[in-house]
């Protein structure tokens, strides 16, 4: 049997299950079925090993780049001629608005200029406190003697992933606002937030009948975000940021554009706050969800996170976490749109072709990594060879790499890290898990879960 490298140990490899995928190019109307359905299917196996893939699509090219020197090329050394695609804006401005994620141009420059002060290792460190103090909320509510037997661990994930994003935006948990803030969610995920044809078809400009829901649904999302936020400064009394922070809101208020001095508005405040609610709880939870479920099948793996629970320093545990990120990414495609012409390998790229990288892709493809599909995290401990630049982009890179990288990844491996110190985890069925990608990495199920508590 293959094995793995591992802290002072050798563990069994371990191969989780994925679709597989087509043995050919999908034909049109399949590959959009894909995509609102399950977005990894719409590759078939040789885009596991070229570099840079073309096909024709409603008479425009769309290129799947899996090089990294080519992913440079798009996300640093030419961002600028690569912007977000109509059918992004489409799907996530309802919800983020006019946010860091799918701002352009100056008002993204200023936005990201004025939140950098927020995510610093300083910064962070202040909302460590939040996560640890939810991450034992929810490992004492699971050892609520009603939570016994087989446990939907995924909806505890999500709860938790949910308490930690409300407590560092706004110093209080989610008791009250939690469920309404769930149930947006999933409304929207379940329609308005998988592509449709005519996102694909319909210029920006003109208003789809999905559109016109979208707009209805985001009039009733403001109204909500703007009580949570008020129902937060009341509780507060409504005091001004003095000295050291408490939260999220009290960084973004305080913070000024360092070239021109300038904060944000109310408006641009509450787009800040659903990107960063939005953005951290969920693809935290579904993070949290892939690394149980890989250290449920790997119990050797899960005895070394549990043994360095209770250090200060969580190396494999990080690596877990990184190793997870890399198999199942929780963005798990970055798609661009071309505003020039280019060249990209040879390939002529006209104004309005799309351009694709998937970390999918890239996190599995054969040219890049050894035993790609195979879960190692020792790729990711200190002294391992360093992971190829370009080739693993769980946060994105370049100019718009995600701003909260450095917090999901402490975020990550505090909670792992205490939810596997106080039980051991096991798969409570023998169903496969699989990925379902929209947009995020989904499983394809909420796997049950048996957990027994550690001596």
């Amino acid at each position: 049997m293959d094995m793995q490298a591992a802290p002072g140990f050798a563990v069994p490899r371990l191969v989780p299950p994925v679709p597989a995928p087509p043995e050919r190019e999908l034909p049109t109307l399949r590959f959009i079925a894909a995509m609102r359905v399950n977005g990894i299917g719409c590759w078939p196996a040789s885009a596991y090993e070229a570099p840079l893939r073309r096909r024709r699509l409603f008479g425009r090219t769309r290129f799947t780049v899996s090089d990294p020197d080519l992913v440079r090329h798009v996300l640093v050394d030419n961002a600028a001629n690569y912007a977000r695609t109509p059918i992004t804006i489409r799907m996530l401005r309802p919800m983020l608005g006019d946010g860091l994620l799918i701002s352009e141009g100056t008002a993204w420059r200023h936005q990201r200029r004025t939140l950098a002060p927020a995510f610093t290792p300083r910064a962070v460190e202040t909302l460590v406190p939040h996560i640890l103090s939810a991450s034992d909320e929810a490992v004492a509510a699971l050892e609520d003697p009603a939570a016994r037997g087989p446990v939907d661990l995924f909806a505890a994930l999500q709860r938790l992933a949910l308490e930690i994003a409300g407590r560092t935006m706004f110093s209080v948990g989610m008791a009250r606002h939690g469920d309404r803030l769930r149930g947006f969610l999933e409304a929207y995920a379940a329609r308005l937030g998988r592509p449709h044809l005519t996102d694909l078809l319909v210029p920006l400009r003109f208003a789809t009948p999905l559109d016109r829901a979208r707009a209805r649904f985001r009039r009733d999302w403001v109204f909500f975000l703007d009580e949570v936020i008020a129902d937060r400064d009341e509780g507060q009394g409504g005091r001004e940021v003095v000295g050291e922070a408490r939260d999220l809101l009290d960084l973004l208020r305080a913070a000024r554009d360092p070239e021109t001095g300038r904060g944000f508005s109310h408006e641009e405040l509450r787009d800040q706050v659903a990107t960063m609610i939005l953005a951290g709880h969920e693809t935290t939870a579904v993070t949290l969800l892939w690394a149980c479920t890989l250290l449920a099948l790997s119990p050797q793996t899960q005895a070394a996170v549990a043994a360095e629970a209770a250090s200060a320093e969580k190396p494999f545990t990080r690596a877990v976490i990184e190793e997870t990120l890399r198999l199942y990414p929780a963005a798990f495609v970055l798609a661009r749109r071309a505003v020039g012409p280019d060249v990209l390998g040879g390939e002529a790229v006209e104004v309005g072709d799309s351009v694709t990288i998937s970390p999918w892709l890239l996190h599995r493809h054969r040219k890049l990594w050894r035993d790609p599909d195979a879960f190692d995290p020792g790729r990711f401990l200190p002294g391992a060879p360093p992971v190829p630049r370009f080739a693993y982009l769980p946060f994105g890179a370049g100019p718009r790499v995600c701003i909260g990288a450095a917090f999901a990844l402490t975020e990550a491996t505090l909670a792992l890290s205490r939810i596997v110190g106080h039980f051991r985890i096991e798969r409570a069925d023998a169903r496969p898990v699989l990925p379902a990608a929209v947009v995020t990495t989904q499983p394809d199920h909420a796997p049950a879960f048996r957990l027994t508590r550690r001596a």
